[in-house]
């Protein structure tokens, strides 16, 4: 019989109790650094999003991420969800005049 292997990934998420302002929140750990990521529901304000720089308006839930280490309130960001999964994936920006192509 061989031992278990009770090992996690270095991508899956570990639950870090309970945040600020009640909510469940993990780090994350992946190549750009480990970060606090937890979900938020829908705000009274709008943010935007670092990932596709587009608004996330009031009453869309999104998540909140910050560096685990060192970060504080002022380095928090709020990302759309889709954004935040893929943020490793995307391309750099490219600047387009505004008559150039939108693709």
């Amino acid at each position: 019989m061989s031992p278990r292997k009770n090992r996690r990934t270095r991508d899956m998420p570990r639950e870090t109790g309970r945040g600020a302002f009640g909510g469940p929140q993990r780090i994350e750990e992946g190549p750009d650094g480990d970060w606090i990521v937890r979900p938020a529901a829908g705000a009274a304000k709008t943010y935007r999003c670092p990932g596709c720089d587009q608004e996330i308006p009031p009453g869309v839930g999104h998540v909140v991420a910050w560096p685990a280490e060192g970060g504080g309130p002022e380095d928090r960001r709020h990302w759309h969800r889709p954004c935040w999964e893929h943020r490793l994936h995307r391309t750099p920006k490219t600047q387009r005049s505004g008559r150039g192509p939108r693709y």
